[in-house]
């Protein structure tokens, strides 16, 4: 690692705190933050859509005008600051793209010029690194909404001797979501269109966000170390296992922390009474309130919880037929979330039938997330894949213990009971099949019945199990480092 203090410019389509549809806003934040107290000069930058938190009252720095060369009409924007502890985060005002109810889509329905909104976002990034007077020495990109960054340092900024040292780093938050758009949607970009290379199209008439990113970036990482190696097989790599193949030399896994600031028993104001691994005499407080929040009979009986967006991503094949028999059994189920309308549908009818042990809450709410892991005794992730997770690390600090499949970063922080009785602090199955899940799911409660001086035992292990950002910023300095060419062995 260089001592050297690097000048980053965080680019997202969402952060933590402003606005937030899964796990890559909570790393937007926790990263530059974690960044920053390393005496770095960090930089966030993000599109200002109708919803983000504190809009209304952020700065306006100035006004711009991209001219497309296509010669399209100009598109006016505006660059507005707001502030995240001591990182600036600069907004991209542009009323056309992101005045809207939603930030990709509306009513489970992604909106049609997705392409072309982003698209814009990513010119709109280094026009107003210029403007701004701020030229990094890293632009870290973040998914297939940024993807076209480092694209466009190697075509049309190839030659500015302004961005001459900058070099850009991608982490794959999720490679299931690539970005494929039909070159039409790319008018801002008539680079694009002359592009012939095989890895970043699709048939030729369709451009892959992601893979035009993997292929121009100058290092790529995945949020987890086994989510990298998935990454580089047909299987598990969600059709692009090539395009990371052919840059193996340039690509790594680094594990996501957990913001404890965010997520501490100790000290969550959502809670009712905090509590800590030396003393889980609050956590039964916080599950008779989670009960009573949700209308289920106040009791000892074990508690599985889930948090999620309600998609095929999160195991629900699995899942569903798995609920049917272990509902059979004297205990309570709570899953919050959103999502899928046939996956919806099946819970609504799933609690109909068994009102007295499952609570469905068909929201999202910050509230509920944070009663759910204290009040809980489990925490459900069935994942077919999961590049990092992170319910599992707020799990894990609440001592509700994580039944996980073996995937992705699940695989990297849980340690299963069933393979290591001494440090486990968690349980794992691997193959997607319900019979496998619901074997673990009865295994589990039996040892809940049975050892229930074990289960606080395998409580108070999980919380003393911690994953730091300070230790994975390290691991993101080493990346920067190489990425400038000043990394020494």
């Amino acid at each position: 690692m260089t001592d050297t203090k690097l000048k980053i410019l965080f680019v997202a389509s969402e952060v933590e705190g402003f606005a937030k549809t899964g796990g890559l806003a909570d790393v937007a934040k926790a990263l530059p933050l974690a960044l920053h107290e390393h005496g770095h000069d960090v930089r966030v930058m993000m599109p200002l859509y109708r919803t983000v938190k504190g809009a209304d009252t952020a700065e306006f720095l100035c006004n711009q005008t991209m001219r497309p060369q296509s010669g399209l009409p100009e598109i006016p924007y505006s660059i507005k600051q707001l502030k995240m502890g001591g990182v600036p985060v600069y907004g991209i005002d542009s009323p056309h793209y992101f005045d809207r109810a939603g930030l990709y889509g509306e009513d489970d329905h992604a909106y049609n010029d997705n392409g072309e909104r982003f698209a814009f976002f990513s010119l709109a990034i280094l026009q107003s690194c210029e403007t701004l007077d701020f030229i990094p020495d890293i632009i870290h990109c973040n998914d297939w909404h940024t993807s076209l960054v480092p694209f466009l340092l190697k075509t049309r900024y190839r030659d500015s001797g302004r961005f001459s040292h900058t070099k850009t780093i991608l982490t794959c938050h999720n490679a299931a979501y690539q970005g494929i758009f039909e070159k039409s949607q790319l008018k801002l970009i008539p680079e694009v269109n002359s592009c012939m290379d095989h890895q970043v199209l699709e048939n030729y008439s369709y451009i892959n966000y992601l893979k035009a990113g993997v292929l121009y970036a100058d290092k790529i990482n995945a949020v987890s170390p086994n989510y990298a190696s998935e990454l580089l097989t047909p299987l598990g790599s969600h059709g692009m296992s090539h395009c990371f193949v052919n840059r193996i030399r340039d690509f790594e896994g680094i594990i996501n922390g957990c913001d404890y600031n965010d997520w501490n028993p100790e000290v969550d104001p959502h809670l009712p009474q905090n509590y800590s691994s030396h003393d889980l005499s609050g956590k039964a407080v916080c599950k008779a309130k989670l009960q009573q929040e949700v209308g289920l009979a106040q009791s000892d009986k074990a508690i599985f919880g889930m948090v999620c967006r309600l998609t095929e991503q999160k195991g629900f094949n699995i899942l569903l037929p798995a609920l049917e028999d272990l509902l059979l059994h004297d205990i309570q189920l709570i899953i919050v979330g959103t999502g899928d309308p046939a996956i919806t549908g099946h819970l609504r009818s799933l609690e109909q039938h068994h009102p007295d042990k499952f609570k469905f809450v068909n929201t999202y709410s910050d509230y509920l997330s944070h009663l759910v892991e204290a009040g809980a005794d489990f925490f459900l992730m069935p994942s077919l894949f999961e590049p990092c997770g992170l319910n599992q690390l707020y799990s894990l600090a609440y001592g509700t213990l994580p039944i996980v499949r073996g995937v992705g970063g699940l695989k990297d922080t849980v340690n299963d009971y069933d393979q290591d009785n001494d440090n486990g602090n968690g349980f794992m199955f691997y193959e997607p099949e319900p019979v496998d899940l619901i074997n673990l799911l009865r295994r589990v409660l039996l040892l809940y019945i049975e050892r229930p001086d074990e289960i606080i035992r395998l409580k108070t292990q999980a919380m003393q199990s911690h994953f730091y950002w300070s230790e994975s910023v390290f691991q993101y300095e080493r990346l920067y480092a190489k990425a400038l060419e000043r990394y020494a062995l």
